[in-house]
């Protein structure tokens, strides 16, 4: 993927559609609080360890979880990091599965932790309560439960959701609740509820408010765990305070324009579709997604998916993902797009993926 990400990372006309990062607009207050940060030159001092006061408020009220210990994080991906060195050690086993976000895995073996990768890709395209008990064993530690899950889109009925945090708790399992997505999601259900004292929560503002660039998420859980964890975090001087600003203000306003990027990337998806729908043999396994992106299976057009992802790259500008990047097993069936973005350059998905696909069936 170096070679793609220098590619795409050179060029202004890129349809990027392969990272799942939110292109849509959002409220000019977020680009001010950036303005005025810089200006008053604060990031010449580290800022507070923990997080800017307002920002751990802010992300308490958008949980509903007044009274949650919290650590703000360089993105959710630092504080999945942190987690993983610290609540998976060596010869302990984490329920996941396969697709999945498979960065955490690669987190969590790195500290020589097991990971199950149960298969979930057909069915109701999420952890099976039987599978999951199957895969319990002395050594298990947690069940990685990416809601709305990426790459696929589905997401967990709040029955579900309980049955998981009931499991956990017959266990003394931790649930690591990585909720990146909820936003795009309706109906959302924290495993919070459920499990408070077993849950651990993944946050990030990379996703929903559009602030991939800048790192910012938080670690949400008990206080006692939270207090324990921030001795081990890589960072003990914050994080970018420039970032914290912009979250904040994202925050502030996002009950103002969340709702019209949600609808903008129901609208997108209904435009995939019909696009998907006029290649034979391609379909779409989860429709409509809870997230941001999903996946277009390919696997009986007889065409791989990278080379799916290199001719829309390199012949039409738009950059999509082959699944091999979120699926051991099943990463050679399908593609990962996302949708956060303009119409326009969704439409221009739509326009060359049906010709792409023909060109390259013809070619086999």
């Amino acid at each position: 993927m170096s070679k793609a990400f220098a590619y795409v990372h050179g060029r202004d006309d890129i349809v990027w559609m392969a990272q799942n990062t939110n292109h849509l607009p959002t409220h000019p207050a977020i680009e001010q609080a950036i303005r005025d940060s810089a200006a008053s030159h604060e990031y010449n001092k580290y800022p507070l360890a923990r997080g800017l006061p307002r920002l751990r408020e802010l992300i308490r009220e958008d949980l509903g979880l007044p009274d949650a210990g919290m650590h703000i994080t360089n993105g959710g991906t630092e504080a999945l990091y942190c987690l993983m060195r610290y609540l998976q050690p060596p010869g302990s086993r984490m329920i996941t599965s396969d697709p999945s976000y498979f960065i955490i895995h690669k987190f969590a073996k790195l500290g020589g932790a097991e990971c199950t990768d149960l298969p979930i890709y057909g069915g109701s395209y999420r952890f099976e309560l039987d599978a999951v008990k199957a895969a319990i064993t002395p050594e298990t530690k947690s069940i990685l439960l990416i809601d709305p899950l990426n790459p696929l889109g589905s997401t967990y009925p709040r029955e579900e959701v309980r049955a998981l945090c009931e499991l956990a708790a017959e266990h003394d399992l931790w649930i690591i609740d990585d909720i990146t997505y909820r936003d795009f999601a309706p109906g959302h259900t924290l495993a919070t509820e459920f499990a408070p004292e077993r849950t651990i929560i993944a946050y990030s503002v990379s996703k929903n408010c559009g602030l991939a660039g800048l790192r910012v998420g938080a670690l949400v859980g008990p206080q006692e765990f939270i207090d324990d964890i921030a001795s081990h975090m890589v960072s003990d001087l914050g994080t970018s305070i420039v970032g914290q600003r912009a979250a904040i203000a994202a925050l502030e306003t996002k009950a103002e324009w969340l709702p019209g990027n949600v609808k903008t990337c129901r609208h997108n998806q209904a435009i995939i579709k019909a696009a998907v729908d006029e290649v034979g043999g391609a379909h779409l396994p989860v429709y409509p997604s809870a997230a941001n992106m999903m996946v277009i299976d390919i696997a009986e057009c007889d065409v791989s998916p990278q080379a799916v992802q290199d001719a829309l790259l390199y012949d039409h500008q738009v950059f999509v993902r082959a699944g091999n990047y979120v699926s051991e097993r099943f990463g050679d069936r399908f593609v990962r797009i996302s949708f956060s973005l303009p119409t326009p350059e969704v439409k221009q998905f739509a326009e060359h993926f049906p010709r792409v696909m023909e060109q390259l069936c013809d070619s086999a």
